[in-house]
């Protein structure tokens, strides 16, 4: 009987301060979709660095006749130097580091810089013997790297060496900085959500002050007041945080695996089993949310 008071003196609450609750069902929705958003873009970082991570190669780029550092001279690598690098990569030293490894020519990179760059204009100014013949390189462990520069850094015919690995770092930054304004974005969206939970509270207990002096002379106890209005604000904030648990499944639904995973194949992306990761996760962060904010204010005003 006591708890389905309690439940009453709530939903006769968020009747009546309607708009002001739809108003936070809005700004919860839309802050934790934010959250949810980049929890998500998290996860798809660490995808992506363990996918492309694990494929990243070193290179190991021969010279060309346009290059006069002091291993090149102005001269195109030769078939001696090619075959003393290839002696290098399968000597003793080296191949317990290498998984596999593979030379391309001149021919076989213009080939493919023609079909990486299909329909540019920068593809009809190149040819093949600007292009790098090149050893690729995959190592069983690619944090090893370092081994396989040390070695063949200096030598003859070689005109430097690169781990893939420095091009992805640049790229996990800006994602990861897109991230981080993503989760600065929806910090201050929980922030302004909390302070009209706690507004919507105030109003609610102000435009209930005499039931509650009442209240208070027959004997109520100050929790048996409050929780009404803790529970309008978790109420309101869990319908908001419902409604993002829903965006976020229509985002990874609709927009991950509907349309990037389709188009971009060179990569894994979240999924749904990541979507039900972060549910929760929502749900208990509005929830919380509310419930502080409430109990904060309505005993701010139980005060006065």
């Amino acid at each position: 009987m006591r708890f389905a008071l309690v439940l009453s003196e709530a939903g006769s609450g968020l009747k009546r301060n309607l708009s002001m609750v739809i108003s936070v069902v809005l700004v919860t929705f839309i802050s934790l979709t934010f959250v949810g958003t980049a929890i998500l873009m998290q996860m798809q970082i660490g995808q992506m660095k363990t996918y492309w991570y694990d494929r990243a190669q070193v290179a190991v780029y021969m010279c060309t006749a346009t290059d006069n550092t002091a291993t090149c001279q102005g001269q195109d690598a030769t078939a001696e130097q090619i075959a003393a690098v290839k002696a290098k990569l399968e000597s003793p030293a080296l191949a317990p580091f290498i998984e596999k490894f593979y030379f391309e020519n001149h021919q076989q990179a213009y080939n493919d810089f023609k079909q990486q760059f299909k329909g540019n204009p920068v593809a009809d100014y190149v040819t093949p013997e600007l292009l790098n013949q090149t050893f690729w390189i995959k190592l069983k462990n690619q944090s090893q790297s370092d081994v396989i520069a040390q070695s063949l850094s200096g030598v003859a015919g070689v005109q430097g060496v690169t781990d893939q690995r420095s091009y992805l770092d640049q790229i996990f930054r800006i994602l990861n900085a897109a991230s981080l304004t993503a989760i600065a974005i929806a910090v201050v969206m929980l922030v302004a959500a909390a302070l009209l939970i706690a507004t919507t509270i105030r109003l609610s207990a102000f435009s209930r002050r005499r039931e509650l002096g009442i209240m208070r002379l027959v004997g109520a106890s100050n929790g048996f007041i409050q929780t009404p209005f803790v529970l309008e604000g978790v109420l309101a904030a869990l319908i908001g945080s419902l409604l993002a648990v829903g965006a976020v499944f229509a985002i990874v639904q609709f927009f991950v695996l509907g349309y990037l995973a389709k188009n971009t194949l060179a990569t894994s992306f979240v999924g749904l089993d990541n979507a039900w990761i972060v549910a929760p996760i929502l749900i208990v962060v509005g929830v919380a949310l509310a419930a502080l904010a409430s109990n904060v204010a309505i005993r701010r005003y139980l005060r006065v």
